[in-house]
């Protein structure tokens, strides 16, 4: 290839040592998130089987309130015994309104009747239950401390104001979104090289008569993560996304059809942004799709 078809190669794309830094840490920060997804919900299934009081009583079995009642009573007789006053001191500590109405709301769940297993299955159960509230409570202390290190390696970059002002970017998820894309300047000779690199993009296949948009099923799963999610925030955030959603759902596109629209098209933006060294601004971003619609 390089000496028939070196016309259809291009330069490797490096780069720069703070964006690997970037990626090192928005990953790391990244990957115990998921971890804590999974922690929980083996933990609400546990609970279903022997504990289904505590699935009513705590909304959030991830919380710092959740975690630190259910590590005190990790099985129904133990949590019938939890008085007002231990509870309410849980939703102090996890900044909880109205602590007095949840405090008792909470107890008077746990002290209902529900089908419980024997003794020595609940017994075994709440030994699994010590341990899942152990590797939940450590994880949750270690996103945050990664969170600040994201925080603070992504604020360094000389991309970040650029990728900052995107609507739905802040530090965390631009610092996904820059790690994931890199910054080396030629990577991407295009805007839509880089959506499809994105995976936003649809592929279109034609053959004779037949004709189909598909989206891409490929993709940097870390990158389309923080994309689709950007793109769901930008619509409490951007008229612009806002607008383009809501004419895409007028239309009949489903709802994460519509969405992958708008991470596409938001793609694009960022990209322009970038070439040109500006920050995002919501008039020129959809000067041109406004227009057409007027039109």
């Amino acid at each position: 290839m390089v000496r028939t078809d070196a016309h259809q190669l291009r330069p490797l794309a490096g780069d720069t040592d703070q964006a690997e830094a970037v990626k090192v840490v928005a990953r790391a920060h990244k990957t115990p998130i998921w971890e804590r997804t999974r922690h929980t919900q083996r933990l609400r299934h546990a609970l279903r089987e022997h504990f289904p009081a505590a699935v009513e009583a705590f909304e959030d079995l991830d919380a710092g309130d959740t975690l630190e009642l259910l590590g005190k009573a990790p099985d129904p007789d133990s949590a019938r015994r939890l008085s007002l006053s231990q509870i309410r001191a849980a939703l102090k500590r996890a900044r909880r309104r109205d602590v007095d109405a949840k405090a008792a709301r909470v107890q008077a769940v746990l002290r209902a009747e529900h089908l419980g297993q024997p003794a020595e299955v609940t017994a075994a159960y709440a030994a699994t239950t010590r341990v899942a509230v152990a590797v939940l409570t450590t994880l949750r202390a270690q996103v945050k401390e990664l969170e600040r290190q994201v925080q603070a390696h992504f604020g360094r970059h000389p991309d970040a104001e650029i990728i900052g002002s995107q609507p739905g970017l802040g530090s965390i998820r631009g610092a996904r979104v820059l790690a994931e894309f890199g910054d080396a300047p030629d990577r991407y000779a295009t805007a839509k090289a880089r959506k499809n690199y994105a995976a936003t993009s649809p592929i279109t296949r034609a053959s004779g008569k037949k004709k189909a948009v598909l989206a891409r099923f490929v993709h940097n799963d870390r990158l389309i993560d923080a994309l689709m999610t950007q793109a769901f925030s930008a619509l409490n955030t951007s008229p612009g996304a806002r607008a383009y959603y809501d004419q895409l759902r007028a239309r009949g596109a489903g709802h994460n059809a519509a969405l992958r629209q708008l991470a596409n098209r938001l793609v694009g933006i960022l990209h322009g942004c970038l070439k040109t060294r500006t920050l995002y601004d919501e008039a020129t971003a959809w000067s041109h799709h406004l227009k057409k619609t007027a039109a």
